[in-house]
């Protein structure tokens, strides 16, 4: 038993173990595999796939089976049911009435044919009154009609031709736009990785000032013992201390919530990352990459295409359309008794509309200017994404001088604290000097990182405007 306990201990703590040095690239890989956004867009793409293949199957028209199974006593209906089967004889025309009514006439005549044709001409009128029982009160019949039919479309004034045309531009803009959501994961993959890097650079400067001050409270106790330093200095540099060791615990648990995202962006969890050896590298970007690789320009080029063809689809309607049309089938009293009395129909139908108001004039004038829209929505596109990459780059030279700003600051402000502390230890500055000295050592700390923080995003966003 207590075998079997430790063995559902050690199965339970591998199924909660995380991924551990996890490296960006490895990450990037699993992202494409795993991430739930990703997957969903793809789901959409495979949707649009299948609206292509609908499209296309419109060309090779339609066949339907039709059973229909009926069962009537009205007379027209009986006499159709049987005419359909082929099974119409001519008592069912209410000949036996006739033929009794005639049978009567020459028997009357006696052999005579004078007599009988005389007896029918004075008589005519009341053997035409007869309603023939057959025909008026039929039994009721059963009947079942087995139909196949064929439809299909001959010219379409190229409705058809063009419907499947966009249906498979809407196809590959489905692709940009999951191309678009795994951009955009990636890029927030890639910064949850820079974070974290940034990350644990700060706990270790942080680290590096909680060290001093383990070592500046020594100093204290020292210079207590000799008479130079008062028990408010030891608190002081205490409340300093406690300050940045919260520092440490809020960074940590910072570091802890871009794990989960990291884990939530390619659905495994993560324990630890490697974090980039380097920062993310500046692309190289013009006016012809932007043009060629951005996506935003590339579904707008995409739309633009469609708008064209939903032209061609709109001038179809001034045209005529044609279709055949060929029905074979089977009609009987009995279900599946089939015979070889089958019948057969096929035809070709043309319909051209000539006048409806005006409707089509105006959703074709309609499509005209939504292709004039959409080609000003293009030169946007293309205009904006440019300026947006003049911006980036301008920020990110900006960024770079004021990341070059700030290290020489923190270098300095280190330096001024531990001159400050030598001075302190000669008792020429007070506690409180060299506290302040360092609380801008700090303060200069954040700052630096902000910055950098600040650049290594600019610098995904551009890469992410060309979809590197």
């Amino acid at each position: 038993m207590k075998f079997l306990t430790f063995l559902l201990l050690i199965a339970t703590v591998n199924l909660s173990a995380g991924i551990k040095q996890l490296d960006l690239n490895s990450a990037l890989q699993m992202l494409e595999k795993n991430n739930i956004e990703v997957k969903i867009s793809k789901y959409d793409e495979a949707m649009k796939a299948y609206d292509m293949a609908a499209a296309k199957a419109k060309n090779y028209g339609t066949l339907d089976l039709t059973v229909t199974a009926l069962r009537s006593n009205d007379p027209g209906n009986v006499f159709g049911f049987k005419m359909q089967s082929r099974d119409a004889t001519f008592a069912d025309f209410g000949f036996a009435d006739f033929m009794g009514a005639i049978g009567q006439g020459a028997q009357a005549s006696g052999g005579d044919f004078g007599a009988f044709s005389q007896g029918l001409a004075t008589q005519g009128g009341s053997i035409l009154a007869i309603k023939p029982k057959d025909l008026n009160y039929p039994l009721a019949r059963n009947h079942f009609i087995s139909k196949l039919s064929y439809k299909l479309p001959l010219y379409t004034g190229g409705m058809l031709t063009n419907y499947k045309k966009i249906t498979q531009k809407l196809y590959e803009m489905s692709k940009l736009d999951t191309q678009k959501v795994l951009s955009a994961k990636k890029f927030e993959l890639k910064k949850a990785f820079y974070d974290v890097e940034l990350v644990n650079n700060y706990i270790f400067n942080l680290t590096d000032i909680e060290n001093n001050i383990r070592k500046l409270e020594k100093i204290i106790k020292e210079m207590q013992r000799e008479g130079y330093a008062v028990e408010t200095d030891y608190l002081e540099v205490d409340s300093k201390l406690a300050e940045v060791q919260a520092m440490v615990d809020e960074a940590t648990l910072n570091k802890e919530l871009a794990l989960q995202f990291i884990s939530f962006l390619i659905n495994k969890k993560v324990d630890s990352i490697t974090p980039p050896l380097s920062y993310p590298t500046i692309p190289t970007v013009t006016k012809d990459i932007v043009e060629n690789r951005s996506l935003d320009i590339a579904k707008a080029k995409l739309g633009l295409n469609i708008t064209k063809h939903a032209i061609e689809v709109e001038k179809a309607k001034f045209k005529p359309t044609v279709g055949a049309f060929a029905e074979y089938g089977n009609a009987n009293d009995k279900i599946f008794k089939y015979s070889k009395k089958g019948f057969y129909t096929v035809g070709v139908q043309a319909k051209w509309n000539l006048f409806n108001g005006g409707a089509d004039k105006a959703s074709l004038e309609k499509a005209k200017v939504n292709y004039l829209k959409t080609s000003a929505q293009v030169i946007l596109a293309k205009k904006g994404m440019w300026l947006k990459a003049s911006k980036l780059k301008s920020q990110i030279r900006s960024l770079s001088g004021r990341v070059r700003s700030y290290e020489k600051q923190y270098k300095f402000a280190k330096r001024v604290y531990t001159t400050y502390k030598a001075k302190y230890r000669e008792g020429i500055v007070s506690i409180t000097d060299l506290l302040i000295k360092q609380s801008k050592e700090i303060e200069v700390l954040l700052k630096l990182l902000k910055i950098k923080n600040e650049k290594n995003t600019k610098i995904l966003e551009l890469q992410k405007l060309i979809n590197g």
